[in-house]
């Protein structure tokens, strides 16, 4: 840990709630070729947050790292076959940017990590989820509420005010099958739209460079 910087929350908080699009995007594309590396070994990550995300520190002061393989769990079993499907499970993970089918008691797969990456791509672009701040008596009662405003929220209102091209990412995440291999360049080509469309490169060149 002492190799590495400060969280991606952490460089949230510092810079107010608000990051640019660019950054976002930067923050984004990163994101999807670390968890397609842990995808690539046969593993899922099964807890994306910002705060499992670090930048590295001197001359790797622009790549982001992904720490915390606590939950992470085999998706391919030693035979070399996908797990099998299960329902019925407890959740597992950080509620805020849990998958849909997870809040469902459906065993996690390649798709949960994705749909989860851009909940967090969002909540850096509009400060909030549907779904935050709720308050409630109790745990029990505030997941309960979570699972209902999340699973019956329409992608429009989800991202509303940003690019359509993140309701199209979580979209597609959503629908890929249990044991399907996500085609990540999806996400590569969507990134390169968003910058043609608002007029930037990736270079690398995040908010917090400046502070």
């Amino acid at each position: 840990m002492e190799h590495l910087g400060k969280s991606l929350e952490a460089h949230f908080k510092n810079q107010n709630y608000k990051f640019s699009l660019k950054t976002v995007c930067l923050i984004g594309k990163q994101m999807i070729k670390r968890i397609e590396y842990i995808h690539s070994k046969g593993y899922i990550h099964r807890d994306i947050k910002p705060d499992n995300f670090l930048m590295g520190i001197k001359e790797n002061n622009k790549i982001i790292y992904v720490i915390d393989l606590g939950l992470a769990k085999r998706y391919k079993a030693k035979n070399g076959f996908h797990i099998p499907y299960r329902d019925g499970k407890n959740l597992t993970g950080t509620i805020r940017y849990a998958s849909c089918n997870t809040h469902l008691g459906i065993e996690q797969s390649r798709r949960d990590d994705l749909e989860s990456i851009i909940y967090c791509l969002v909540y850096f672009l509009k400060k909030k989820l549907p779904w935050m701040g709720i308050k409630c008596k109790n745990d029990k009662e505030r997941f309960k509420k979570i699972k209902e405003i999340k699973l019956n929220c329409k992608l429009d209102e989800i991202c509303n005010n940003i690019p359509k091209e993140f309701g199209v990412m979580i979209q597609y995440a959503r629908d890929l099958r249990f044991d399907e291999k996500p085609d990540y360049h999806v996400f590569d080509k969507l990134f390169l739209k968003i910058a043609k469309d608002y007029d930037f490169s990736y270079d690398d060149e995040f908010d917090w460079l400046n502070e």
